[in-house]
């Protein structure tokens, strides 16, 4: 591939989904576009960019799809669903417990697990969310990985990465060499395609948003912006989640680190109570 080739595609890719890609991520780029040339019947990457700047939008739309598709697992990292569990949801049914209503929004969902994951936690915690409308929503850019979330199958070493065994018997089918998420499970997440480049009109308001490992691959001013723009979708008192490798200082002010929890920020505008999840 020239670098004219690539910078094309790096352009198409930072205009489609934000996703800004360096050069030394050409290994990526070559393994990732290697089945979708495949799909539709061309020889390799040359074909690929010459199909591209023929303005092929399923071309373009499966290339986008392929380089956006990040890895996910159940309970992934472990801190943040604790964070959920200790902090956040317990915080939550207290606020909002005239109301009984709480909404999660996981940005980025992928192919379900973390959604499924917070779902469980809440299926563990029933006792003190009954009667409460608790909706989770799971969004991402690719419509195959939201399949497959949707259908909630996986593989023996999907739900061995993170799962506990007692969780995985409790709420999960053996079907043939895959394991199925029951229907109560499953039923507790709605999944719709969106690019978070896109308008968030019409999501509706949120108490606790999941953006984890998403922000890495923007640039600061596309970070600024959808931080800025959930923010818009958060209540003074939500909450917002980030990966591990990301962080709101220097990019915007709408949201602070909160002491003591790492990966969760809160709109600095209202006085939080210092975190404790030991």
């Amino acid at each position: 591939m020239t670098p004219a080739d690539f910078d094309f595609v790096a352009q198409m890719l930072k205009r489609r989904s934000g996703l800004v890609l360096s050069t030394d991520k050409l290994y990526l780029l070559e393994s990732r576009i290697g089945p979708v040339a495949r799909k539709h019947g061309l020889g390799g990457l040359d074909a690929v960019v010459a199909k591209l700047k023929a303005n092929d939008e399923a071309l373009a739309r499966d290339v986008t799809e392929a380089m956006t598709t990040n890895e996910s697992f159940f309970f992934r990292d472990k801190t943040p669903f604790d964070h959920f569990e200790k902090l956040m949801l317990p915080a939550m049914l207290k606020a909002r417990a005239a109301t009984k209503r709480l909404r999660i929004w996981c940005a980025a969902a992928s192919t379900g697990q973390e959604p499924y994951s917070l779902a469980m936690i809440l299926r563990e915690k029933s006792a003190l969310v009954k009667d409460w409308r608790v909706e989770i929503i799971g969004t991402d850019l690719s419509n195959d990985v939201l399949s497959r979330a949707k259908a909630g199958l996986y593989t023996q070493f999907e739900v061995q990465r993170g799962l506990p065994v007692q969780l995985m018997v409790k709420y999960f089918t053996k079907e043939r060499e895959q394991w199925k998420i029951k229907d109560d499970i499953r039923s507790m997440v709605q999944y719709r395609q969106m690019n978070l480049l896109d308008s968030y009109v019409g999501l509706g308001t949120f108490d606790i948003i999941y953006c984890r490992n998403v922000l890495i691959y923007f640039d600061e001013a596309t970070k600024r912006g959808i931080l800025e723009r959930m923010a818009q979708l958060l209540p003074e008192d939500g909450y917002l989640l980030l990966g591990a490798a990301e962080t709101v200082v220097g990019i915007t002010n709408v949201f602070t680190p909160l002491a003591g929890a790492q990966g969760v920020s809160v709109k600095p505008a209202k006085a939080q109570p210092k975190a404790n999840v030991a």
